[in-house]
């Protein structure tokens, strides 16, 4: 997104923890609002930037467009130009990312299942006050 200083508090303490265990590091590279709805919209197939607009309420052309680029850069996704007028542009999951859609799906059952039992506290506590 937007450039940060080498020397930032910010900076230094994302690359410390990038690097102290492969868990960090992938959470790192993950992290971000947008980046696991773009990741999942790519998991079905690849699609063009107005089919991932179109695909995810509410976020801007800017922030879809940054966050593709970041990665990209990253390694998460690769972007293919075909050679027609007007040009056409795909975005896909690279294979090392395609390597963690059975981590997501497990991802995604835990967080249902642990945003239920929240709830479920929640309603409880609401019903002594």
């Amino acid at each position: 997104m937007g450039k940060r200083k080498l020397t930032s508090t910010n900076t230094i303490n994302r690359d410390y923890l990038k690097n102290e265990c492969g868990t960090m590091y992938a959470l790192t590279l993950l992290s971000g609002r947008w980046k696991m709805t773009i990741l999942h919209k790519l998991s079905k197939r690849d699609l063009r930037f107005t089919e991932l607009k179109e695909a995810i309420v509410n976020i801007s052309d800017r922030m879809l467009s940054l966050q593709l680029k970041e990665m990209e850069k990253d390694g998460l996704v690769e972007r293919n130009v075909y050679a027609e007028v007007p040009p056409r542009v795909e975005y896909r999951l690279t294979t090392s990312t395609k390597n963690l859609i059975s981590v997501w799906d497990k991802l995604n059952v835990w967080g249902d299942n642990h945003r239920a039992m929240i709830e479920s506290k929640h309603k409880k506590e609401q019903r002594f006050l």
